[in-house]
């Protein structure tokens, strides 16, 4: 059981502040402009000993229509029901605001337990709205300070005490149920010699490993220009409204990990805001999610770039293309509202002709055509992901390399500048993921950048592996007889 505890407060309370304090790390983006946060965002966190799940929610906002605020509120209502406990947050220098008395009632109709939080407690300019927040009615509110950390032993009680009640509940369910069990079982002795034969074969598999769990899950991070549908392709694929979307371009701020199987295989999903132009972008908000971006971009694994039909691969697209190949990432291009697209050829030719002119270090990126509305083409996207995180992750062995070094000098030998013959003499694979390659090498200052390029589209080609940028260094080997002087 993974206990839960969701944060809820009118905007600009410094509910970001308190969830980066928990899980210590800068995960939410925190800024003085209200209403930063708008997806819900989820960290492990832990105070003391305690440790716990933590959900990170948009400000409460009183509106009930098809507005981004009401969607943003809704988001908020699921947080507090799948939370065990509810931590509201008041600002203690402002004091208790008519919408935080609303929110409070509206919470108090609710089963969830809460915790009342008075933030800001630093000094004594909070002690006025820390004596106001007992007019809420949710008890004794604890004085906080999330930029601080002060006050987190009180924290730490009221965590651990609806801890602890929620295990104690917990334990009186399944004793219940046990003591239910234990009936049915009586009564049907016949059924327990086959669960005690069905429990004993399951132990058999106990041992064994998956080597995919060893990796641990694979990280997918969702990229692209504003609007293109990448917040609608990560609902679709988890079938849940997890996070915000709608007409309105820019909606997602800050990168959303969610943890997700697909065919049994783990996966984490990572949805970014939107990339512009850098000098398009103007508001700090943005900057700041841009920098969120590059950051999940570069802990990422794979990256699927998203673009719309209707406009592929143009520069801006090409920009996070290279970014993503220049940091070592596999690369999958999405091409997505495919169902909406008129001529279909006309726009995988220029799919192809963008990648072969603009990107041709990195040969065979597969492109796949999806529709994330309407579902079209998933498996296939993500199918694509773990053929191309395989290849990202292969590993060649050491004689195959030299062999095939060998026969391609014999074909092909090295340039020699200046009437200098260059020598390639050993290659072997330095590292994984991307795939590394070191080659020992007489005079790597001399050799063209061409015959290098030449040797990792060739190297590409023999082993299979396309799509997935390649890592080619050039040694030079130490003279066994440099420093040693001539005997006469």
């Amino acid at each position: 059981m993974t206990f839960t505890v969701a944060i809820v407060g009118r905007p600009n309370v410094g509910k970001s502040t308190l969830f980066n304090r928990l899980v210590g790390k800068r995960l939410a983006l925190v800024d003085d402009q209200p209403g930063v946060t708008r997806d819900r965002r989820e960290g492990d966190a832990y105070l003391f000993d305690c440790r716990f799940r933590i959900i990170d929610t948009a400000g409460l906002e009183e509106a009930f229509d098809g507005s981004l605020e009401a969607r943003m509120r809704r988001q908020t209502e699921r947080a507090v029901e799948d939370a065990d406990l509810v931590i509201m947050v008041i600002d203690a220098r402002v004091g208790v605001m008519p919408i935080d008395e609303h929110f409070a009632k509206h919470l108090r109709r609710g089963k969830t337990p809460i915790a009342l939080m008075a933030n800001k407690c630093e000094g004594k300019v909070g002690d006025e709205g820390l004596m106001e927040a007992y007019s809420l009615g949710l008890g004794e509110p604890i004085p906080f300070s999330a930029e601080h950390g002060l006050g987190s032993s009180d924290l730490y009680d009221v965590i651990k005490e609806h801890m602890t009640r929620a295990v104690e509940a917990k334990a009186s369910s399944e004793a219940f149920e046990k003591t239910e069990d234990g009936l049915e079982n009586k009564a049907a002795p016949e059924d327990q010699d086959n669960l005690d034969e069905d429990e004993s074969s399951d132990d058999e598999f106990e041992d064994f490993e998956d080597d995919e769990a060893d990796r641990g899950p694979l990280q997918l991070a969702i990229v692209g220009r504003p609007n293109v549908g990448k917040s609608t392709l990560i609902n679709k694929l988890i079938d849940e409204d997890r996070l915000l979307t709608g007409p309105e371009a820019g909606i997602t701020r800050d990168a959303i990990a969610i943890e997700w199987e697909y065919r049994g295989k783990p996966l984490k999903l990572v949805d970014t805001a939107g990339l512009r132009r850098r000098s398009k972008i103007e508001d700090k908000v943005e900057k700041l999610s841009a920098s969120d971006t590059i950051r999940a971009l570069k802990y990422a694994q794979v990256v699927a770039l998203v673009l719309d039909a209707d406009g592929v691969l143009e520069k801006q697209d090409l920009t996070i293309a290279r970014t993503v190949i220049d940091e070592g990432r596999a690369l999958v291009i999405v091409v997505n509202k495919w169902d909406t697209c008129k001529d279909k050829e006309a726009v995988m030719q220029r799919v192809k002709d963008r990648l072969l002119t603009s990107l041709p270090q990195v040969k065979g990126i597969p492109v796949v055509t999806i529709s994330a509305l309407k579902g079209h083409k998933l498996n296939k996207m993500l199918d694509t992901v773990f053929e191309i995180y395989d290849v990202w992750n292969i590993r060649l062995p050491t004689a195959g390399l030299n062999r095939w070094l060998a026969e391609l000098i014999e074909r092909h030998p090295p340039p020699a500048p200046g009437g200098r013959r260059i020598k390639l003499k050993y290659i072997t694979q330095a590292r994984t993921r991307p795939p590394t390659f070191a080659i020992s090498c007489s005079l790597p200052e001399d050799l063209p950048a061409s015959y290098t390029r030449f040797l990792e589209n060739n190297l590409r080609e023999t082993f299979d592996m396309p799509g997935v940028p390649l890592r080619m260094h050039m040694k030079k080997g130490d003279n066994p007889y440099a420093g040693k002087k001539k005997k006469n």
